[in-house]
């Protein structure tokens, strides 16, 4: 099941929500219209560098989605990339989506001029870091996280 990838489009909303949702319950994150709407309207800002790319199949329904942003790398003096947000529907896992969707990555990221792209996973996500060790370097950073007062 071929699958073709491109930029999220405005008409992509309902589709979008429910891929969303389902990355949230996945993390066990609760989702609410409000941070939909900021989401959303991150995406649709040119003063934005966050980005939307989608995956559809063949009948041009939603089934994977990145969310990624440009953000500076001072030591190397130069915008990188950095994937937020993955989720591709579980009946279309195995399916190619999510190495289309790296593809369509990496795509933005020669555009962007980017170097690299970073991003982390959970721990546990097993499948995930399977494919992630065939696709990119895994580096030798622990991720730590302080709440703010």
């Amino acid at each position: 099941m071929k699958s073709t990838v491109s930029h999220l489009q405005a008409d992509d909303r309902k589709g979008w929500e429910v891929l969303y949702q389902g990355y949230a319950d996945f993390y066990q994150v609760a989702m609410s219209e409000q941070i939909l709407d900021n989401v959303w309207s991150w995406i649709f800002d040119d003063s934005q560098a966050f980005y939307a790319l989608v995956a559809k199949n063949s009948a041009g329904d939603l089934i994977g989605l990145m969310h990624c942003r440009e953000m500076p790398s001072p030591l190397r003096g130069t915008m990188v990339g950095f994937l937020d947000d993955l989720f591709v529907m579980p009946d279309h896992r195995g399916s190619g989506c999510v190495q289309a969707l790296y593809r369509g990555l990496n795509k933005l990221g020669k555009e962007r001029g980017w170097p690299f792209v970073r991003w982390i996973t959970a721990e546990d996500n097993y499948p995930a870091r399977s494919l992630y060790d065939r696709i990119a370097d895994k580096t030798q950073w622990q991720t730590y996280q302080m709440a703010i007062d």
